[in-house]
């Protein structure tokens, strides 16, 4: 294992000998020491690597991410693993805002809370959050599963088109255009697949299922401005 000191290397070096690895590479085991909340770490990896951040990240830590398996063993600033492609960003403290936004692929695990706009624009990435979550989660989802385990601020899934949501806890409101939908054998399969995925221990059975009322799909002369 490749133990990396941000005390005594920048954030750049890092990222820098990350992005250098491929299939080739003899070494994929890396540790990185005194993040002290540093921004962009392990940003754009795009190889199959083991990393762990000793600490507290800051902003966009993990985004791109491509392959690699990333935790952090503290908690993480805005926009964690932006636009992930693939691979798995697990944060074992909280998560500020729009953690996972836009992601398209791979596993997001938050074991404690995740801020405000978490999952906004998900194009096929899972999000398991092990405690709570902010408002206007989900907003403008396309596909893809959220796993909330505690309980969702106001608008939750506002706007959201095929992404399904899990919610144990309690919901302040729902955004627009979604509703409860029934929880059937693909679903529950599905939540039972993404809690043991995430190491998270919680009673699939507790959960409830949101989704899209589908009324946005369709323009509606009605509902158009005319001056």
């Amino acid at each position: 294992m490749t133990e990396i000191d941000l005390d005594k290397s920048e954030v750049r070096e890092l990222n820098s000998m990350l992005h250098s690895l491929d299939d080739k590479s003899s070494e994929s085991s890396f540790r990185v020491i005194s993040p002290k909340g540093k921004h962009n770490i392990a940003v754009g990896v795009d190889a199959k690597a083991d990393i762990t951040i000793e600490g507290h990240a800051g902003h966009y830590v993990g985004g791109m991410n491509k392959h690699a398996n990333i935790t952090v063993t503290g908690n993480a600033g805005s926009g964690l693993a932006e636009n992930i492609m693939s691979g798995v960003v697990r944060v074992k403290g909280n998560s500020s805002q729009y953690t996972g936004a836009t992601g398209r692929g791979g596993l997001i695990v938050v074991e404690g809370d995740a801020a405000a706009r978490c999952g906004i624009s998900m194009k096929g990435v899972d999000i398991v959050v092990g405690g709570s979550v902010g408002h206007m989660c989900a907003f403008l989802g396309q596909s893809g599963n959220m796993v909330i385990c505690g309980d969702a601020g106001d608008a939750l899934g506002d706007s959201i088109f095929e992404l399904q949501i899990f919610v144990q806890g309690k919901i302040k409101s729902l955004g627009h255009d979604c509703e409860e939908k029934d929880m059937g054998p693909e679903q529950m399969a599905k939540l039972t697949e993404l809690l043991d995925k995430a190491q998270i221990k919680a009673d699939p059975q507790k959960f409830k299922l949101y989704g899209p009322a589908r009324t946005l799909y369709n323009f509606k002369i009605d509902n158009a401005y005319l001056p």
